[in-house]
């Protein structure tokens, strides 16, 4: 939107800076700083709004851990903070006639929405169970056949719309079209109906210590901007031999704002948490995630850019798999882990909540650093 004004400014009356947002590192900037001043302004004021509406998180008491009952009457649906403060500064900042643009701006609203409807009916209507798991799969079914079909049918990817990229591989690629060009929906579509599905639940899993999805967001957001910079630059793609994405690094500046609504909101979401985001920020943030590696043709790199996500998801697939394996043996079911996702578990070990969190993020930046190598690395 001020890309438009500032363009038209700089045409038509050479008006001083005006020139600046013609670049990407500009607008990504000023997005990151616009979105951190967003949370928290206005996080504040949410946060006090929410109190006064009494809309304040119900810790489950079969939960066996004591201390989160000490959690209980902290306020939720704070991850209305990161929606906002993510999504004014892509529209103000990103160029709104890529549909890079409108596209990652569709999935984190319709995410966010998912997951507020079941933040509303657990916090208002005081239902712990939520929105009815049929009705959320469904949601995240739907933008996912959304991101498909753009991603697939739209001229502006005709020429890479099958492909992906094999880490650490030159020049390898999968292609989606095994049956035929025109064919190639049937695969590509349901694999982004899986990726936005799976990243949106795994980081929804991973929000239950304070500051922990959160403070990964904001890395794993790190990590996607430069991939998406590279991508989107002629001259960066070219020297590593990287997949060239016209367009691509207007979803730098998403990124950015992304990291910078995180955090802002980590202002206030550190230990002892002040608002917890619900399903309204952590749905809506893994939507974007898989979004991303589906944009960038990176969906294979997730489980190293998205990977404490992945190996929350992995522990609860594992816990649940060998409890019914064993139960139906042996007629007692045997448990892998002491609790489930993995950060319970080492809370069970007696790790403070603390130590988890900054140990998660020291892992996330390691994973993050792993996944950038593969740009050289081939």
């Amino acid at each position: 939107m001020l890309y438009e004004l500032f363009s038209w400014l700089d045409t038509a009356f050479d008006f001083p800076g005006a020139g600046a947002f013609e670049y990407i590192s500009t607008r990504t900037g000023l997005a990151a700083v616009t979105s951190v001043i967003i949370s928290l302004i206005i996080g504040r004021r949410i946060i006090k709004w929410l109190s006064s509406m009494q809309l304040k998180e119900v810790i489950r008491e079969d939960i066996g851990l004591d201390h989160h009952q000490a959690k209980a009457g902290t306020p939720s649906m704070g991850g209305v903070i990161i929606l906002l403060a993510v999504i004014i500064p892509s529209i103000l900042f990103m160029k709104m006639d890529s549909v890079y643009a409108w596209l990652i701006v569709f999935v984190i609203i319709a995410l966010g929405l998912v997951g507020f409807v079941d933040d509303y009916i657990k916090v208002v209507k005081k239902d712990k169970s939520g929105l009815a798991g049929r009705f959320k799969i469904v949601g995240q079914v739907g933008v996912g056949i959304v991101v498909g079909a753009v991603l697939y049918f739209h001229p502006d990817f005709a020429d890479v719309n099958t492909l992906s990229t094999v880490p650490f591989l030159k020049n390898v690629n999968i292609d989606y079209a095994f049956f035929g060009e025109d064919l190639g929906w049937m695969i590509f579509i349901p694999v982004a109906v899986f990726v936005i599905t799976a990243v949106s639940n795994a980081t929804n899993l991973t929000d239950g210590l304070d500051g922990l999805a959160s403070g990964v967001s904001a890395i794993c957001g790190f990590v996607f901007a430069i991939f998406a910079y590279v991508s989107g630059r002629t001259d960066l793609s070219g020297y590593l031999d990287i997949m060239y994405l016209p367009g691509a690094g207007e979803l730098t500046i998403f990124c950015a704002a992304l990291i910078g609504g995180c955090m802002g909101f980590l202002w206030y979401n550190t230990n002892p948490a002040s608002v917890f985001m619900g399903d309204t920020g952590s749905l809506a943030l893994g939507g974007a995630f898989g979004a991303l590696g589906l944009m960038l043709h990176k969906e294979l790199l997730l489980p190293f850019i998205c990977g404490v996500f992945f190996f929350e998801t992995l522990s609860v697939i594992i816990q649940t798999t060998y409890f019914k394996y064993t139960k139906k043996k042996y007629g007692v079911g045997k448990r892998v882990f002491l609790m489930t996702p993995i950060h319970h578990h080492f809370e069970k070990k007696g790790w403070s909540e603390q130590k988890i969190v900054v140990r998660f993020w020291i892992i996330t930046v390691m994973l993050g650093i792993l996944s950038l190598l593969t740009l050289k690395i081939r």
